[in-house]
Parts: structure tokens; C-alpha cells; sequence
């Protein structure tokens, strides 16, 4: 996939002062910099939904990234002026214990995923790390026959872990460091930023 579908974010030019957004106080400590503004994450998304309406059909099945998406495809309309049909189904996926794997476990049932067969399936995450559990669930999908299988990622994580997997739509794509916000969390905490921002060093929730 050609990297100029995608925002490329970097410490050195993405790194906005706390200073200048606004941040809960009970965060202020944990947090070093803003990578990306709540307003360029909405942009973004909102371009990601008008691709994915102009190349795909539907009808078509990470929190905070697909609740957002979603509300922005039902407000668009393909070239041919017509909505574009959509049922979601949230899906718990493990494949790896560490770095061993595990096989894929999915939360659905027998009778759930052989109700893919023929659908056309757009798969919505929050992040890609190293790309091994995305890839483990497109094969064990594949086995129900679905029409298509697309996936979109809000971020995807530059880093040499990564197997090489790239999903079809991509909104950043960001250092190898550990962030948070957005829904992302760590140990339950930081969900409700609305930026995507670097976690310190000396962080205090984290640590804990």
C-alpha cells in the first residue's frame, strides 16, 4: 500500500505542548506531549469514511474509532446516491499468549461467523502493532466465505516487530512508542482523552 494513502506522524514534527489543548487535570502529570488533536483525528476519520463509501458497496460489519466512523458513513452517500447498508458485530479476538500463539479464539459463535458467508466485511480497529493477530483473523474469517474482506485502522505502529501487514485504510501511521487517548487506554485509564497523546516516562498511573 502506497505510504501517501496515509498521515505520517513523527515525534519530531507531531509533538504538541500540553500547554495548548486542553487536558484533564488528573492527567496532567502522565502525559509529555499531544501526538494527534482530537480535531485532526475527526478530520481524518471523516475522510476514511468517504473512501470506504466510494469503494465499497455493503452492506458492511475498536470503540471510540468505529462509533465515529460509522456516524460519519450513514451521513454519506455513494456515487450512485444510495446509502450504504450497515450491521456491526463486535468481535473479541486472542491469538497470541505473549509471543507465543495461541490459535485464534473469537467470541462468536459457529452459527455467528457462518453468517459471514457472502457479506462483505469491513473490520474496524483502533490500532495495528505488530499486525500478527490481524493477519490470524483474516485467515481463520476467510474460512466462512465472505463476499469481501476489508480493514480499516486508525493508527498503525511503525515498528520492527511488525509482521508487514497493512490494512486497506490506514488514518496515521506512528512511532513506536506507547500512547494513549481516544479510547486507548492503559490499565483502564486515559479513555476519556480526547487526543491521542504520548504517555511520560515517569507516569504515575502507569507505574501504578
Amino acid at each position: 500500500m502506497d505510504p501517501s494513502k496515509w498521515i505520517d506522524v513523527t515525534v519530531d514534527k507531531n509533538h504538541y505542548s500540553l500547554d495548548h489543548f486542553v487536558i484533564p487535570k488528573h492527567y496532567e502529570q502522565d502525559l509529555s506531549s499531544i501526538l494527534i488533536p482530537h480535531g485532526v483525528i475527526m478530520d481524518r476519520v471523516q475522510k476514511l469514511a468517504r473512501l470506504i463509501v466510494d469503494q465499497n458497496d455493503g452492506p458492511l460489519g475498536g470503540y471510540q474509532y468505529a462509533s465515529d466512523l460509522v456516524n460519519c458513513i450513514k451521513k454519506l452517500t455513494t456515487a450512485s446516491g444510495h446509502t450504504v447498508p450497515i450491521s456491526m458485530e463486535f468481535i473479541r479476538v486472542k491469538s497470541y499468549e505473549n509471543d507465543q500463539s495461541v490459535g485464534v479464539n473469537i467470541s462468536l459463535t459457529e452459527n455467528e461467523l457462518k453468517d459471514f458467508e457472502g457479506k462483505n466485511i469491513l473490520i474496524v480497529e483502533d490500532i495495528i502493532d505488530t499486525g500478527k493477530t490481524m493477519v490470524a483473523l483474516l485467515e481463520r474469517l476467510q474460512q466462512y466465505k465472505p463476499k469481501t474482506t476489508k480493514v480499516t485502522s486508525l493508527l498503525v505502529k511503525k515498528t520492527d516487530r511488525s509482521n508487514g501487514y497493512i490494512p486497506h485504510y490506514v488514518g496515521f501511521a506512528i512511532p513506536d512508542a506507547f500512547v494513549v487517548g481516544y479510547a486507548l487506554d492503559y490499565n483502564e485509564h486515559f479513555r476519556d482523552l480526547d487526543h491521542i497523546c504520548v504517555i511520560s516516562n515517569d507516569c504515575g498511573v502507569r507505574a501504578g
